[in-house]
């Protein structure tokens, strides 16, 4: 059984910085995509960024573009998102999630097979 476990979650201040872990229990490279999704006090979960292929290509929402890095260490074991300029829309619970095979589509939470617990991050202003 896949398990992903996600880490470095807290609170910062708006303008601060985080950076998010996913350890997954297996190469994350046996995983076609790996993505970080958020859901927020009363609204849906939605896609953040993914990394996706052998050449490790990534993605991004538009609302984090520019601000936030993906990004996975060379044993391919943990997956980073590097939170920069953070505002407090950022609040949410950020989930690390793992798409098991090729998928045209890599932004909807039913593209993931396998999901960890959540780690809350909050941003105040």
């Amino acid at each position: 059984q896949v398990q992903l476990e996600e880490s470095g979650g807290g609170l910062v201040q708006a303008g601060g910085s985080l950076q998010l872990s996913c350890a997954a229990s297996e190469r994350t490279s046996n995983f076609y995509g790996m993505a970080w999704f958020r859901q927020a006090p009363g609204k849906e979960r939605e896609f953040v960024a993914a990394i996706r292929g052998s050449s490790d290509i990534t993605y991004y929402s538009d609302s984090v573009k520019g601000r936030f890095t993906i990004s996975r260490d060379n044993a391919k074991i943990t997956v980073f998102l590097q939170m920069d300029s953070l505002i407090p829309e950022d609040t949410a619970v950020y989930y690390c999630a793992a798409q098991q095979n090729y998928r045209v589509t890599h932004t909807y939470t039913h593209d993931y097979r396998y999901w960890g617990q959540g780690t809350q991050v909050t941003v105040s202003s």
